[in-house]
């Protein structure tokens, strides 16, 4: 083992110890290369530009990182075709961590168990994959296969990553995972398979110019190309800007579960939406949105095969609670779905859309195999329908009951199959109970 504590140390060790311990601050530092196999750990590391290149079996423990907030603290030599097994532990750092199978990568596994970046602005990054009408922002934590073939494959097991603080959010997305097969069946790409995601703290804000309609980021985006088994986020997620979404998926998720708050202060948020293919959802805390046209909970595209919530509640104008345009077997709320807004401007699939702030809207084609909540659903705006069914609903349970307190608001507006409704309690202050629409 080599321990060092100045850098003209650092970089004589790099050429010939396996093992490299860094006491104390190391200011002014060049960009390093790790070569295949050398572990680094201890320490404060301090760049002007990129930071530490990874190559083949690497290992980071203990270590800070720090480097300007648009620079790239933790990278990988693309020239490499495999990473071997790269480890990351209790590392900390200013700046992104980027990751890739790009140029000769095809393969590698990358295990973490604690990362911490506290800063972060991926606002310039140019390479941003794109679907559904926008472009995704990279993350402060960014593992991306990029090659065009079918063989090309990273795995990962990722535990303990935050991003962000409330004073500082990330400028981009929080965390990102992504392959290089698009949406559809017509693309294929390499993969990016994680048997297990744990998530602390994630704070964004991307920092999207307002009334923006081709550009979105999230606070953990799972996007197209990217597997995987389970996501846990036991700290709350919490984004900030315009089309900031909180917790999003384009990718194949088995079970997705938030332990703690899913927040959205920024306008046209959205505090979960799916457009891949998930098994399980369970958000264990309330999901709020305060933004204009921030909506709760969308199912777009894709599959979901079932979902609960503790409690969904949104604030601004145009903020749906729950939208569907596609089946959703299940839907369980413990306590109530409630919208505080009225009619708005909200981001759908890359256009802007006037919207009212709808409890729960079920689209032409959408259907919930079986709706329960527990309180209420409940609407405050003006002109705005509590309970709005397009498609259909195969059983309704609300314990609480449907309510629309707006004026010229109706509670519930159905033109199709609605079974259970008329045991359900319904009232509108200013408006009709129930418009049936043939």
């Amino acid at each position: 083992m080599a321990r060092v504590s100045t850098v003209p140390e650092l970089l004589d060790a790099l050429d010939v110890a396996d093992d490299i311990e860094v006491d104390g601050q190391l200011a002014g530092l060049p960009m390093i290369t790790l070569r295949p196999g050398v572990r680094l750990r201890g320490g404060t590391l301090r760049f002007g530009a990129t930071g530490v290149r990874l190559t083949w079996g690497n290992r980071l423990d203990d270590v800070t990182i720090l480097v300007p907030e648009h620079e790239v603290a933790i990278s990988n030599d693309t020239t490499v075709g495999d990473l071997g097994r790269i480890s990351l532990r209790n590392v900390r750092t200013a700046g992104q961590v980027l990751l890739l199978a790009d140029g000769a990568v095809r393969s590698g596994h990358i295990d973490v168990a604690g990362l911490a970046v506290k800063a972060a602005d991926l606002r310039g990054r140019a390479d941003r994959p794109h679907a559904y009408g926008v472009d995704a922002l990279q993350g402060a934590v960014t593992i991306w296969n990029r090659q065009p073939g079918t063989s090309a494959r990273l795995t990962a097991h990722l535990t303990g990553i935050s991003a962000g603080t409330q004073q500082k959010p990330i400028r981009g997305t929080g965390i990102f995972l992504a392959g290089s097969a698009g949406p559809g069946s017509d693309r294929t790409g390499g993969t990016v398979e994680v048997s297990r995601l744990t998530t602390g703290p994630i704070y964004t804000d991307g920092g999207i110019e307002a009334g923006t309609a081709d550009l979105i980021s999230g606070g953990v985006f799972v996007v197209y190309g990217a597997r995987v088994d389970a996501v846990i986020n036991e700290g709350p997620v919490t984004t900030f800007g315009q089309n900031d979404m909180v917790l999003d998926n384009w990718g194949t998720v088995g079970t997705w579960t938030a332990q703690a708050e899913v927040t959205s202060h920024g306008p046209s948020g959205i505090g979960f939406v799916n457009f891949g293919t998930l098994r399980q959802l369970e958000v264990q805390a309330p999901l709020t949105t305060f933004g204009a046209g921030a909506r709760g909970f969308n199912v777009y595209d894709g599959q979901l095969e079932n979902a609960r919530f503790e409690s969904i509640t949104t604030h601004g104008d145009g903020a749906v609670g729950v939208q569907v345009s596609r089946f959703l077997p299940v839907l369980e709320v413990a306590g109530g779905i409630a919208t505080l807004g009225g009619r708005g401007t909200s981001l759908v699939k890359g256009q802007q859309t006037e919207l009212a702030a709808m409890a729960v809207s079920v689209l032409a084609g959408g259907r919930i195999g079986r709706l329960v909540v527990g309180g209420a659903i409940s609407t405050q705006g003006d002109g705005v329908t509590a309970l709005d069914v397009e498609g259909s609903v195969d059983v309704i349970e609300v314990h609480g009951g449907i309510t629309a307190r707006g004026r010229e608001s109706d509670a519930v507006r159905v033109a199709g199959k609605v079974a259970g409704l008329d045991e359900v309690s319904v009232t509108a202050e200013h408006g009709r109970p129930v418009v049936r629409v043939e």
